[in-house]
């Protein structure tokens, strides 16, 4: 091959490479919780590709220690430890944080979510469960959109209008939608607090407050969640004092989370 073809071939050589890489996360993406093991078949049926392709991406993964052979299949491999303790040491949050999680929760026995901005979507990125049979649970990583909710509205204070209508479009109102956004923002900003009832999901309410940085903008939004039955205007309120109360002790220690911008 001259260097006069190198130039023209090395996009379609990237491609490859970023397809190899995507399909490999795929195959990770399919052990979870509920299924920690799976089969080369069933890699091959839920990936669509063919079983040659499958067994050699899934051999490199084994020899890069990330999938290992068990008798029933494969299973996350010990070089994702590495990974994962990685990953908890840096999103981790400071312990007096994760405490006054709990507490809150103790105290208030609804589900508490801790939420930040990415992009179009709001990530939990720490939780602490209701001890209720009947409770909302939110996943750590889920991202939920921002079209609607409390901590939506807590969390685009600060929102340009080109973010909040991307929002806006991506709901299922259009791009009508961003009047009431700003209506939500603004009212939020004024009480210092929001809440929801089944702006998303039918049944299911919320409370939600700010934290705030050093510079005194919006970096997360600390919430009280759970059937919309427990949330009566009486309770709403309670759960708002406590709410904000929490909010401020954490923002006047410092919330650091490697998704806040350093600049």
């Amino acid at each position: 091959m001259s260097p006069a073809n190198k130039p023209a071939d090395e996009p379609a050589a990237d491609g490859q490479g970023v397809r190899s890489v995507q399909r490999a996360l795929d195959i990770l993406s399919l052990l979870s919780e509920e299924r920690p093991v799976v089969t080369i078949r069933e890699i091959a049926a839920e990936t669509g590709l063919a079983k040659t392709t499958v067994i050699r991406l899934v051999q490199t993964l084994e020899n890069l220690g990330l999938l290992w052979a068990g008798t029933n299949g494969y299973l996350p491999g010990p070089g994702l430890w590495r990974w994962a303790h990685l990953a908890r040491s840096s999103w981790e949050l400071p312990p007096e944080t994760r405490q006054a999680m709990r507490d809150l929760g103790a105290r208030r026995r609804e589900t508490v979510n801790l939420y930040m901005l990415r992009d179009i979507y709001r990530v939990c990125v720490a939780q602490q469960e209701s001890p209720q049979p009947l409770r909302h649970v939110v996943h750590i990583g889920d991202e939920l959109p921002l079209w609607a909710g409390a901590a939506s509205k807590v969390l685009l204070r600060d929102a340009p209008d080109s973010l909040l209508s991307r929002i806006a479009i991506s709901s299922p109102y259009g791009e009508g939608h961003v009047k009431r956004l700003r209506e939500w923002i603004d009212e939020a900003h004024h009480q210092g607090w929001a809440e929801s009832h089944g702006e998303r999901e039918d049944g299911l309410s919320a409370v939600a407050v700010p934290l705030l940085g050093r510079s005194g903008t919006v970096v997360a939004a600390l919430s009280l969640s759970g059937p919309t039955v427990r949330f009566t205007d009486d309770k709403v309120e309670l759960f708002a004092k406590d709410l904000r109360q929490v909010s401020r002790e954490i923002s006047e220690r410092g919330f650091d989370h490697p998704l806040i911008p350093t600049h």
